[in-house]
């Protein structure tokens, strides 16, 4: 115990140092950190982003009406002459295109043929699903023109696949002069390329419109700096404001005085 007289004035004055309470973690080392909240490191999907189950259902559809049909053009337009739908201009007959579209390497060996479609149909697949993730919320035409697409292309490769051809049966014809002209016979999945090609082209047509300039707003009066004739006018009135009160008060004295 030290003496209080022999403390040096120095360390009478000095504030003794308070112990810091230790961290939780630092104190217990077997003490457990929490985890991850669930779904933190998962990004939150953007409204209107682009969904893939409405993907899949289009071209689901597209792909089960184009392989009925076929069926159907299968079974029942084999062997037989050309069923009228519209005089003149409309047939269904069953034809059996190993080429492509107008007939695009008809006669080309199929050693070279069949591997040729399906690299460019498994390329147009894969580059329509790419586009399909970066859709924006206002690409409306594209949204439904790339899952006809998808869903045409899927008919036509099974058929490369299943057949080494692909079925047609939509005629269309009329004659002029005498001479019968024919349109490529066509099936349904071509119906739904086409349809689908032409959404995309609406899409971008209306993707290079330019947007409609907003009308541009006056910026506000930038602050006025204070003037001596704007400080002086608060003064003046309160100085008119000061008589008028003294009036009152006279014209309230002058009734108490006449009714002394």
């Amino acid at each position: 115990m030290t003496d209080p007289a022999t403390e040096s004035p120095n360390e009478a004055l000095q504030p003794t140092p308070e112990a810091k309470p230790a961290s939780p973690g630092l104190a217990n080392p077997e003490h457990k950190r929490l985890g991850v909240p669930l779904g933190a490191g998962k990004q939150i999907p953007q409204a209107g982003a682009p969904s893939y189950l409405f993907l899949a259902i289009v071209s689901v559809l597209t792909l089960g009406l184009d392989l009925g049909t076929k069926a159907w053009a299968e079974k029942t337009l084999d062997l037989r002459p050309p069923m009228m739908v519209v005089d003149k201009y409309v047939d269904f007959i069953l034809a059996r295109n190993k080429g492509g579209a107008w007939g695009l390497l008809q006669t080309t060996s199929e050693l070279v043929r069949r591997p040729f479609f399906l690299l460019v149909s498994a390329l147009a697949i894969g580059f329509i699903v790419t586009l399909f993730s970066r859709l924006q919320p206002r690409q409306r035409a594209l949204r439904w023109g790339l899952p006809l697409v998808l869903g045409g292309a899927l008919g036509n490769v099974f058929d490369r696949i299943h057949y080494g051809w692909v079925i047609d049966f939509i005629d269309m014809h009329y004659t002029s002069n005498g001479i019968e002209h024919h349109w490529p016979t066509y099936n349904v999945a071509d119906i739904a390329i086409c349809v689908g090609v032409g959404l995309m082209a609406i899409d971008m047509v209306a993707g290079k419109r330019p947007a409609k300039a907003a009308a541009p707003t006056e910026p506000p009066p930038p602050n006025e700096p204070a003037t001596d004739e704007k400080l002086a006018q608060p003064e003046a009135a309160a100085a008119t404001s000061e008589p008028a009160a003294s009036d009152e008060g006279s014209a309230a004295a002058k009734p108490e005085e006449a009714q002394s």
